[in-house]
C-alpha cells in the first residue's frame, strides 16, 4: 500500500509540475522589458521609422501615427505589445496590396510571391513581373481600395492590406478590413519630401519581408545615379510637363511635387514657379490653354505627360490635341519627349528617371537615346 501511495503521489507532482512548466513556457516577455537594439538609417524617407528589438523584433512607425509591430516566425507576441502596435506575423504572406506604388518594390525585392491579391487589374499594370503573375492566377484581383471584395480577402486569410493614402477617402473600408482582422498599413511614400524618399520605402517593405540587404542594395543603386548628377552643374533649361485632357485643358503637375524635384534635382527648371496649392494633396493643376501658352510658350523643353493620357507618337500628334502648341519654341525646335507608361508605377527607379531627365537636359534631344522612361518624338 506504502508504495502504490508513494507512487500516487509521485505521479500527481510530475502532473503539476508539467502543469506548471507549460504554463510557464507560455507566458511571453513584457513588451516593455523588450531592449532596442538599433534603428534603421535612413537618407531621405521621413514618413516612416524601423527599429529593431532583441529576438528578431522590430516596430514599423508611420507618420500617420500608427505602429506595427513585426513579429519573427516562431516567436511569440510579448506581453503587452498589442496596445502599442498592430501585430504582423512573419512569414507575410497573402497580402492585398492596394497601393499600386508598392508593387514594384516588392518586385525589385523578389518577393511577388507575398502578395496573392491586387487591387489593380492586370492590365493597368506596368510591371511584367505583376502583370505575369496576374495572369498566370497567381495575383488576384480583389477590387480596388475603394470597393475590396471582402469575401475573397478573407478566403485568402490575408492577414495584410497595403493601402494608398487614397483611403482616406474611404475610410469605412479601413475600419472594415480592421474588423476582419486585417492590418491596413497606410504607404504614405506620396508625402515625402525628397523624389527619392519614395524609393527608400523599400526599406520598410525589406524589414516587413527579412530582405534588408537586398533593400539597401536596390536602394543604393538609385542613390547612385542622384549623386553622379548632382555633381553636374545645371543646365538652366526651362521644361514644361504636362499632358492634355479629353476636354481640352492642360494638366500640369503642381510646383514642388516631386515630379518638379526631380526636374530641378536634374539641372532643369520646372516653367512653373509656384503653380497650385502648396497645402493640397493633389499633385495635379488643371489649366486653360491660353494660359497655359502665355506661361509656357518659350519653355526650352516639352516633357509629355502619357503616364495618364494616351501615349503619342509624333510632335504633330501631341500638337493635335492642342493646336496652341504649334507656336511653342520646343515644339519648333524639336525639344519635345514622352514619357512611357510605366513611368509613376516605377517607384523604385527614381534615381534612374533623375538620370534620365538630366541626360536630356544637358545633352540635348540630338544625342539621347534609349532612355528607360522617356522617348523623343518627332
Amino acid at each position: 500500500m506504502r508504495v502504490r501511495r508513494i507512487l500516487l503521489l509521485t505521479l500527481v507532482a510530475l502532473m503539476l509540475l508539467a502543469v506548471f512548466s507549460c504554463g510557464s513556457a507560455k507566458k511571453s516577455r513584457p513588451f516593455d522589458q523588450l531592449k532596442v537594439t538599433g534603428s534603421m538609417q535612413l537618407d531621405f524617407a521621413t514618413q516612416f521609422s524601423v527599429d529593431y528589438y532583441e529576438g528578431g523584433y522590430k516596430m514599423l512607425s508611420l507618420a500617420d501615427g500608427s505602429r506595427f509591430f513585426v513579429v519573427p516566425e516562431g516567436a511569440s507576441l510579448p506581453d503587452g505589445a498589442d496596445q502599442v502596435a498592430v501585430p504582423i506575423y512573419q512569414p507575410v504572406q497573402n497580402i492585398y496590396l492596394a497601393a499600386t506604388s508598392a508593387m514594384c518594390l516588392f518586385d525589385s525585392l523578389e518577393r511577388l510571391d507575398a502578395i496573392s491579391l491586387s487591387g489593380t487589374k492586370a492590365e493597368g499594370w506596368y510591371i511584367p513581373a505583376a502583370r505575369e503573375a496576374m495572369k498566370d492566377g497567381k495575383i488576384l484581383y480583389a477590387g480596388r481600395y475603394n470597393a475590396p471584395d471582402y469575401e475573397l480577402i478573407t478566403a485568402s486569410r490575408s492577414p495584410l492590406a497595403i493601402e494608398s493614402t487614397m483611403i482616406a477617402h474611404a475610410s469605412e473600408i479601413k475600419e472594415q478590413l480592421e474588423q476582419l482582422d486585417i492590418a491596413v498599413l497606410v504607404d504614405q511614400s506620396s508625402n515625402e519630401m525628397h523624389p527619392l524618399g519614395r524609393s527608400e520605402w523599400i526599406k520598410l517593405y525589406g524589414a516587413l519581408l527579412n530582405a534588408e540587404e537586398r533593400a539597401e542594395q536596390v536602394f543604393s543603386e538609385q542613390a547612385g545615379y542622384l549623386n553622379d548628377v548632382s555633381g553636374s552643374a545645371p543646365s538652366g533649361k526651362t521644361v514644361a510637363f504636362f499632358y492634355v485632357s479629353s476636354s481640352g485643358r492642360i494638366i500640369a503637375r503642381r510646383s514642388g511635387d516631386y515630379v518638379s524635384k526631380m526636374i530641378s534635382l536634374a539641372g532643369g527648371k520646372y516653367i512653373f514657379e509656384s503653380l497650385g496649392d502648396s497645402t493640397s494633396r493633389s499633385s495635379t493643376v488643371a489649366l486653360e490653354p491660353e494660359f497655359f501658352y502665355s506661361e509656357a510658350k518659350d519653355a526650352d523643353i516639352i516633357i509629355y505627360n502619357a503616364t495618364i493620357a494616351d501615349e503619342v507618337s509624333s510632335i504633330g500628334q501631341m500638337v493635335g490635341k492642342c493646336p496652341l502648341l504649334a507656336d511653342f519654341k520646343a515644339v519648333k525646335r524639336g525639344n519635345v519627349w514622352c514619357t512611357n507608361k510605366n513611368m509613376y508605377q516605377e517607384t523604385t527607379a527614381l534615381g534612374q528617371m533623375i538620370d534620365s531627365l538630366h541626360k536630356i537636359f544637358a545633352d540635348g534631344s540630338e544625342t539621347v537615346s534609349d532612355l528607360p522612361f522617356f522617348y523623343h518624338l518627332k
